[in-house]
């Protein structure tokens, strides 16, 4: 009989230990996993700064790549050199807000809509596909970032400054006529012509 109490209480310690001992495992772990999880938390407050009414028609996008190199020469040290490829574009639209009722003249059988000029409405350096393929000659960081934040800015430039050489006003003016007036002939019902201020 002792000895059933005694393999009964033996029994009933191991159960007891065996229970204790994988509670405690699963303790080390759930707090060691707790101490190496990182939580992240963002926070955002929008704030409207101002709402702009659109009325520009957008008839051409430029989408171009460019190759720049820009190089400092130096009489003791090496010359400083970078090589970009630089891809973005430049969109030309006409501002129709501009347009006003004396701008749009109506006969019997026709209608003469006078638009303002062309203009860019927006070029943008597309940063994602844009690449700094060599950098040499430079010798701190901080050189190393006036650098490549200089060429980025020309290159903003040059592509603007391109998209004009290709006359992307003119191209936009053509469009006008192949886009935009067959829109105003199907909506009057007459021959439209367009002309620019």
């Amino acid at each position: 009989m002792i000895s059933k109490i005694l393999k009964l209480r033996t029994a009933l310690i191991l159960a007891i230990s065996v229970a204790t001992i994988l509670f405690m495992i699963f303790m080390f772990f759930y707090i060691r996993n707790q101490f190496f999880v990182t939580r992240t938390e963002i926070n955002e407050d929008v704030m409207i700064e101002k709402i702009t009414n659109m009325g520009k028609l957008e008839l051409v996008k430029y989408s171009m790549k460019d190759v720049i190199e820009k190089k400092v020469t130096r009489t003791l040290l090496p010359d400083k050199r970078i090589l970009f490829v630089a891809t973005g574009e430049v969109v030309g639209c006409i501002d129709l807000t501009k347009v006003q009722q004396q701008d749009i003249v109506s006969s019997t059988d026709s209608v003469t809509v006078f638009l303002p000029n062309p203009e860019i409405c927006y070029s943008k350096l597309d940063h994602q596909r844009s690449k700094v393929y060599e950098l040499s000659g430079v010798w701190s960081p901080t050189d190393r970032q006036e650098m490549i934040e200089d060429i980025y800015k020309l290159a903003e430039q040059r592509i603007l400054q391109n998209a004009k050489e290709m006359n992307v006003l003119g191209k936009t003016k053509e469009n006008a006529q192949t886009i935009f007036k067959p829109i105003l002939e199907n909506i009057s019902g007459k021959k439209v012509g367009i002309q620019f201020r």
